[in-house]
C-alpha cells in the first residue's frame, strides 16, 4: 500500500468545500459560442503563429506582435466570430520562413485575449504530451473564468518529431497517442466535475487525493476540440470532444465523413457531435483578383518548410493529413493542408453554403493577411452570409 504524504504528515483532512467552489457556475449553451445557433459558424485559425496558414513570402502586414495578434481579435469579436483557435508549436518548421516558429504559447494567448475580448471563444491549442492534465486542467479552469465561459481546449496529441525530442522523449506510435490522450482527458475532466478528492492509477498516469477549485465556469465543461481524421482520431473525437475539425478534399468526401463522425459518436457513445473544417480563405472584389492572390502565395511559397512538413506528415507521423500529402501538396503552401475558399464575396459564400450542406457546421480559416482581409470580409461577406440564412 502506498502511504501518502497527506498519510506520513499527519494532516488534517479539507473540509467539504462550498458549491461555488465545486460545481461549474452556467450551462455553457449561455456562455460559450461554439454552442450557440449560428447555422455556420465562423472562426480564425492560427493567429498566434509566424506566417498564420501560408508558407510563403507573400506580401502581408501579419506580424507576431502582441498589439496585432490584439488587434485581430478583437475585430473577429466586432463582427461576431465564433471562434479563435491558435496553433500549439513548439519548433518552426525550417525553410526560408522557419513556418511557425515565431508563436505565442497558447494558454497564456488565450487568457490574454479572453480579458481582451467580449464574446468570441477563445480557445488553447494543447499538445498533451507536453502538459501534465492537472496543469491542463487549472489553467483552462482559469482561462474559462477570465472569459466568462467562452473558453475551448483543442487537444493535439503531438505529431512531430523534433517537438517531441525537444521534451526528451521519442514519440509515441500513432495509436498509442490516442490511447495516452484518452488517460489525459479522463484526468482533467475529473478534475473539472468531480467534487472531492480521487485517486487516478491508469498505465500512463497516476496521482494520489488530487482535487481541483474551483471548477470551471462552464458547465458541464470546458468545450473540447480535436482534429483527428484517421480511425484512432475519430474514434477519440467521436468518445470525447464537441467539435471535430476535419480537412477534406472534395464536398462528397466531406458529407461521408460528417456522416461518418456523428453517427459513430450517436450510435457508439450515445452523444452528439458537430463538424467543422479549416482552410484559406481568399477573397477579392473579382475571381482574377482571388486567384492571382491565391498563386502569389503559391509562387512565393517556401518550398524547404513545406517540404519538411510533407516529410513528416507522410512518414506515418500523422494520419490525418495523409490524401494531401499525395495529392495536394500545394495546400499545404496555401492553407496548412486545409479547404481553400477562392473568390468573390458571393462565391465564397457560395461555397461556405455548400460546406455547411454537405455537413460542415463551421470553418476556421486564415487569410493572407488576416487585420486588413477581415475588414473586407466584415464589409463585404458577412451581409451576404446574412442574407443566405448562414448567419444572423
Amino acid at each position: 500500500m502506498t502511504v501518502t504524504a497527506n498519510e506520513r504528515l499527519g494532516l488534517n483532512p479539507t473540509d467539504p468545500r462550498p458549491p461555488e467552489e465545486t460545481r461549474p457556475l452556467v450551462d455553457r449553451t449561455q456562455t460559450n459560442p461554439l454552442f450557440g445557433d449560428q447555422k455556420m459558424k465562423l472562426g480564425l485559425f492560427g493567429t498566434n503563429c509566424s506566417y498564420g496558414l501560408i508558407m510563403s513570402h507573400a506580401p502581408s502586414t501579419y506580424k507576431i506582435t502582441w498589439e496585432h495578434t490584439r488587434e485581430i481579435a478583437t475585430r473577429a469579436d466586432d463582427l461576431g466570430f465564433d471562434v479563435l483557435v491558435p496553433v500549439a508549436r513548439w519548433k518552426g518548421f525550417g525553410g526560408s520562413t522557419n513556418f511557425n516558429g515565431n508563436c505565442f504559447e497558447t494558454y497564456a494567448w488565450a487568457a490574454g485575449l479572453a480579458e481582451a475580448t467580449e464574446r468570441i471563444c477563445v480557445a488553447s491549442t494543447s499538445h498533451l504530451p507536453t502538459v501534465h492534465p492537472i496543469v491542463a486542467a487549472k489553467a483552462a479552469t482559469t482561462i474559462d473564468h477570465i472569459s466568462g465561459g467562452r473558453f475551448a481546449l483543442n487537444l493535439v496529441m503531438g505529431w512531430v518529431p523534433p517537438e517531441m525530442e525537444m521534451f526528451g522523449s521519442e514519440q509515441r506510435e500513432h495509436d498509442q497517442r490516442y490511447a495516452f490522450g484518452q488517460d489525459w482527458i479522463d484526468f482533467a475532466t475529473r478534475l473539472w466535475t468531480e467534487e472531492g478528492t480521487f485517486s487516478m492509477h491508469t498505465e500512463f498516469f497516476d496521482g494520489e487525493l488530487l482535487e481541483a477549485y474551483p471548477k470551471p465556469h462552464q458547465a458541464p465543461r470546458p468545450a473540447l476540440l480535436n482534429a483527428g481524421n484517421s480511425p484512432a482520431g475519430i474514434e477519440f473525437s467521436a468518445r470525447n470532444v464537441d467539435i471535430n475539425f476535419a480537412s477534406l478534399d472534395t464536398l462528397e468526401n466531406i458529407r461521408g465523413y460528417t456522416d461518418k463522425v456523428r453517427a459513430k459518436a450517436r450510435d457508439d457513445y450515445q452523444r452528439d457531435i458537430q463538424v467543422m473544417t479549416y482552410g484559406l480563405v481568399v477573397c477579392r472584389d473579382t475571381e482574377e483578383e482571388a486567384k492571382r492572390a491565391f498563386q502569389q502565395v503559391v509562387d512565393e511559397g517556401d518550398w524547404g518548410a513545406a517540404g519538411n512538413v510533407i516529410s513528416i506528415a507522410g512518414s506515418g507521423e500523422s494520419k490525418s493529413f495523409d490524401h494531401a500529402v499525395k495529392k495536394m501538396q500545394e495546400r499545404f503552401i496555401a492553407g496548412w493542408g486545409g479547404y481553400p475558399i477562392v473568390g468573390t464575396p458571393e462565391q465564397v459564400t457560395e461555397e461556405l453554403g455548400r460546406l455547411n450542406e454537405a455537413g460542415m457546421e463551421g470553418m476556421i480559416f486564415g487569410l493572407i493577411d488576416y487585420n486588413e482581409e477581415l475588414k473586407y470580409f466584415g464589409e463585404r461577406v458577412m451581409p451576404l452570409l446574412k442574407q443566405a440564412g448562414l448567419r444572423h
